[in-house]
């Protein structure tokens, strides 16, 4: 049976782990904030230069030119943001599920205390029982394990394959440019 002190030390606990994860989903909110105000900022300054240079264009291999010098700072800035952007959002998962793990590990440590608590209590003749409880405990805590490793696996999966495809669309963009700057002969 729980005390008092106990279920009181619970909900404690509870209350810390809430606010603790509430106060990191604002300071990711204010991280998110911060990268889009930049982002508009820097925005809106490349708008006015390219406006500028727009109008100073002369004839249309200067704006062909002007085009293609456009296209790898863009997709640079792009693949920069959606970078920043990532690590703020998995930063965060992290330590979600850092949270979480813990919460498991210490919920997994009562139930296997309660299970060899009531083992030693149990009656005699009930060693079966005992023992389909204690597998059953033992098999949930290795299927557990087995899932935390698959997402492990599955993030860093899709950690490698947002890598490759910022790199290989900047890379894109950078040997489109070149072309692009290429004169045109007819």
């Amino acid at each position: 049976m729980l005390t008092a002190e106990q279920i009181a030390a619970a909900h404690k606990a509870n209350l810390e782990t809430l606010f603790g994860l509430t106060n990191k989903a604002f300071e990711s909110v204010e991280k998110l904030i911060d990268l889009n105000v930049s982002a508009a900022k820097a925005a809106l300054t490349d708008a006015a230069e390219t406006t500028q240079a727009a109008m100073a264009v002369k004839d249309a291999q200067e704006l062909l030119a002007l085009q293609a010098s456009l296209f790898q700072p863009l997709a640079e800035k792009t693949a920069a943001y959606s970078r920043h952007l990532y690590d703020i959002t998995s930063g965060t998962a992290a330590e979600f599920t850092k949270v979480f793990e813990a919460q498991t590990t210490e919920a997994q440590s009562k139930v296997n205390a309660v299970v060899e608590n009531m083992s030693k209590n149990a009656p005699a003749g009930s060693e079966a029982g005992v023992a389909m409880m204690k597998n059953a405990v033992s098999a949930a805590n290795t299927a557990f394990e087995s899932v935390q490793k698959a997402v492990k696996q599955a993030s860093d999966v899709a950690e490698a394959n947002f890598n490759a495809m910022a790199n290989t669309a900047v890379n894109a963009t950078k040997t489109a440019a070149a072309a692009a700057k290429k004169p045109v002969t007819k």
